[in-house]
């Protein structure tokens, strides 16, 4: 071990080792040599370090502590740094844990920094970025970036770590007795983006916009959301009889979904693409369903008909204005002049209670028909096999009750000519 004793031994010596400093205890140089390829040489290059090495008054156990790199910091200033060290260790600390505290504090003041100019309208705009995406339609989307735009308005030039509960009561209060349920659903968006920004280390302690344990006690009791209201079955065919008399295209387009018994925005945004008429079948992308999952619907002669009468359009089978498909404002005005107190989705209730009295269908074949998720492999594999048959009938029957051709009282079914 050769004994450094100046800046310039500090940047020439060669020897691979440990290397004490002549007049500071416990500082050494380490030298080693870089290798490439099979050789390992001084020729290969020398990389040299600074070491305070110490034993440690609280763990009682010898520890080595890197100063740097002598490129990086000089003979005099390594000798600085030991001494400060040496300092510390008479003090009874120990100088590398006193170094990550220092670090650490560092780095809660610059993260403090940082959320001091980060408003909620920055964690918002981020949290879109990476969210957005994994909604479900362009709906969704909608009412994302419309509520947490509001949320930003109201918080104004707020960084995100001084929103507290007041900010956000001061936000909701206006809006939660006159729109309870947009409130409640605003409420919920805001609380995950302050998630967000204490996941991020933009701030601590609870989350303002929690419900449970904080704004129960200063808001009145959260707002129920309302079940899609159904039209009761024995209505179903009288009120299918006075759709077909209209002749408007958001008329054929209610008229499918409740055939089919699927959502308002699968039917809305059905493309003809998705369509086989000769195996009398509408495919629904996983991209459009609710569960991410591909979903063949059959074909029941009179969907089919109206599918056959209607004219192309372009992309969609039920296109609005600008050749976008057509909104859900449309089917609601549509249920609102015919005075039917339901909801276009509450029409698959009205399917399910159907199904139910009829009697005749296995409730796998009624769950698949509503592209319900299975709890279980053996309903999986009886979904995959021959569900699909089965379901047929089951959608040429609903049809044909809609229709007025075919009534079922408990398990009885008959047939009118």
């Amino acid at each position: 071990m050769a004994v450094i004793t100046s800046a310039r031994r500090a940047e020439t010596i060669k020897t691979e080792g440990l290397h004490n400093v002549a007049d500071v205890r416990r500082l050494y140089l380490e030298v080693s040599w870089r290798q490439r390829g099979e050789e390992r040489s001084p020729a290969n290059g020398v990389t040299r370090s600074w070491i305070y090495r110490f034993k440690s008054p609280i763990t009682g156990k010898v520890r080595n502590m890197g100063l740097g790199s002598s490129r990086d910091l000089g003979f005099a200033d390594a000798k600085e740094k030991a001494l400060a060290a040496a300092k510390q260790l008479l003090e009874g600390k120990d100088p590398i844990i006193e170094r990550d505290r220092e670090r650490e504090a560092t780095r809660q003041a610059y993260q403090r920094d940082i959320a001091s100019r980060v408003t909620f309208k920055d964690v918002a705009e981020s949290y879109l970025k990476k969210h957005l995406p994994s909604f479900r339609n362009d709906k969704h989307r909608h009412q994302w970036k419309t509520s947490l735009e509001r949320a930003g308005a109201a918080f104004g030039s707020l960084n995100v770590a001084e929103i507290d509960q007041g900010a956000v009561v001061k936000f909701l209060s206006p809006i939660w007795d006159s729109a309870p349920v947009t409130a409640s659903r605003i409420r919920g968006r805001v609380e995950k983006v302050l998630d967000a920004a204490r996941a991020a280390g933009l701030r601590d302690g609870e989350n303002p916009a929690r419900w449970t344990g904080h704004l129960e006690h200063l808001l009145s009791a959260r707002p129920k959301i309302e079940h899609h209201s159904a039209m009761p079955v024995a209505a179903v065919p009288a009120f299918m009889a006075r759709l077909r008399e209209r002749e408007t295209m958001s008329a054929r387009a209610l008229e499918f979904a409740i055939l089919t018994a699927s959502r308002s925005g699968e039917a809305r945004g059905a493309e003809w693409r998705e369509i086989d008429l000769e195996a009398r079948t509408w495919t629904v992308p996983a991209s459009r369903m609710k569960a991410s999952r591909e979903h063949t619907v059959p074909l029941s002669d009179r969907a089919v008909a109206i599918l056959k009468a209607l004219p192309d359009l372009g992309v969609y089978v039920f296109p609005g204005a600008q050749g976008q498909p057509m909104t859900d404002a449309a089917l609601m005005r549509l249920l609102q002049r015919m005075d039917a107190n339901c909801t276009v989705h509450g029409f698959r209730s009205s399917f399910r209670d159907w199904a139910g009295d009829l009697g005749h269908f296995d409730r796998e074949v009624v769950e698949h028909g509503l592209a319900h998720g299975l709890p279980d492999a053996t309903e999986a594999a009886y979904r995959r096999g021959t569900a699909l048959n089965k379901r047929q009938l089951l959608m040429q029957s609903w049809s044909d009750y809609c229709g007025g051709k075919l009534t079922a009282v408990g398990n009885v079914v008959a047939l009118h000519g």
